[in-house]
Formats: structure tokens, sequence, C-alpha cells
């Protein structure tokens, strides 16, 4: 299994869209496959640092899924929504694997 974090600049003026946006993927990303934990929005210290985290299976999955998301409708929309109104600044992408025991068991 692995966890995507995404961590996106965005806007500090523009919370609301990031926050919109956010809750559009609660409905889209689970249903195109991946493992929702959350979408989190900056509340204290700094105001443009937000994260989306989500799991999936590996590698392939990913592509999959993330083939499924750009034409479900919901999805789609919501790329536009964010194209539209340039509230993410910057995203980057982090595929993490969880490595602590009890957790992650033994390899």
């Amino acid at each position: 299994m692995l966890t995507c974090v995404i961590r996106y600049h965005i806007d500090p003026t523009k919370r609301a869209e990031f926050v919109d946006y956010a809750r559009r993927w609660g409905q889209a990303i689970p249903r195109c496959g991946a493992d929702l934990i959350g979408y989190f929005a900056p509340h204290e210290g700094s105001s443009t640092l937000a994260y989306g985290i989500y799991n999936i299976p590996n590698l392939a999955e990913y592509e999959a899924y993330r083939a499924r998301l750009s034409v479900d409708p919901l999805g789609a929309e919501n790329y536009a929504f964010a194209q539209d109104r340039k509230f993410i600044l910057r995203e980057d992408r982090t595929f993490l694997k969880l490595v602590s025991t009890p957790h992650g068991g033994q390899s």
C-alpha cells in the first residue's frame, strides 16, 4: 500500500475555493478507486499550505485511478474549477510507504 500526500500551496485569499475543491474530491476520489484519508486546509500557522492524502495499492493502480478520475464528471469539473479560479499556486505529490511497526509489520 502507498500513501499519496499532495502538498498544495494555495492563495490565502482563496481558501474558501480550496475548501469547495476539497469537498468535491471527497466524493470523486473514493468513487474512482482510492482510499481517501482527507483534505486539510490551513487553520493555524501557515495560511498557504494545504494537503490531500489518500492510499492506493501501487503505482499501476494509481495510473488507472488517475485515468478514471480524469473522465469522472465531478473530477473533470473540479480540475476545471481549479484552473479557472487559480487558487492553487503549486502542488507536489509524494508517495510514501508505511514502515513503522506494528502498522507496517515485517517486510
